[in-house]
């Protein structure tokens, strides 16, 4: 496949949601889209329907074996990457099962009562699922003269605005998804001084309380809106900057 002129993007859990609504706008923007789904029929179907060549291929985040095979198809087929984009995460892992609202959700998820086997799952997937891509395509990125790292966080994983006793987000402060995003905000900033000497970027993203399968489709911002400041990110060319932390709405978000 000829990728001389076209940047190569990784988009995970592009499948659906958000991550779909990134990859699709991306492709349209000239990228080469590697659409990431752990479902690779789910993927396949994606990528045609996103078009402009996009590529489907099978990345679980939580499965060693599945990024490294990823890592490899990629370095076979391309040799390197230019933008990763870090979107693959979950909330829970019961509220739909239990028919929960998300209000009724993040009841059960205080910290008092929260389930600890939930956490561990949420936590491999926005976590050590997101450090464990970082590493495997690290080296990729590295053979890029221009390479991204967008990793999608949330603004409900802010510990300032949390901290603060007026914020209208820290009723919904709990340890297994808001503080899965406290831990990826601080996983992102090791990456951003690992790399600040580097050409390769970093920046992370909230897309907002977005109509999505993860908000049980509660949220009030669209997939438009809250794959639009990623998007813009992704697209950042080599003088654009780096180590921000960003709205949907392009609002910085204090850390």
């Amino acid at each position: 496949m000829e990728t001389k002129d076209k940047r190569i993007a990784i988009v995970t859990g592009a499948n659906q949601g958000i991550g779909y609504q990134v990859a699709k706008e991306l492709a349209e923007s000239g990228m080469l889209v590697l659409v990431g789904s752990r479902d690779k029929k789910r993927g396949e179907t994606a990528a045609k329907e996103i078009g402009f060549g996009s590529v489907a291929i099978q990345l679980d985040v939580t499965d060693r074996r599945s990024i490294a095979d990823a890592a490899l198809t990629i370095q076979k087929q391309f040799g390197r990457l230019d933008v990763l984009v870090n979107n693959a995460g979950i909330s829970n892992t019961r509220m739909q099962k239990l028919g929960l609202s998300m209000h009724e959700y993040m009841a059960s998820s205080q910290a008092s009562v929260a389930s600890i086997d939930e956490m561990r799952m949420v936590w491999d997937t926005n976590v050590f699922g997101v450090l464990a891509l970082y590493q495997a395509m690290l080296p990729l990125l590295q053979e890029s003269k221009d390479a991204r790292i967008v990793n999608v966080s949330s603004t409900l994983g802010s510990l300032t605005a949390n901290s603060d006793p007026n914020s209208g987000y820290s009723a919904f402060y709990n340890p297994v998804y808001a503080a899965s995003k406290t831990a990826l905000n601080g996983i992102t900033l090791s990456m951003m001084l690992e790399l600040k000497d580097t050409a390769i970027k970093v920046n992370l993203v909230s897309p907002g309380f977005t109509k999505t399968a993860m908000t049980n489709f509660e949220g009030f911002e669209s997939l438009e809106d809250g794959a639009r400041e990623v998007v813009k990110v992704a697209l950042l060319g080599p003088d654009g900057p780096t180590g921000t932390f960003t709205t949907w709405d392009s609002v910085p978000v204090p850390w």
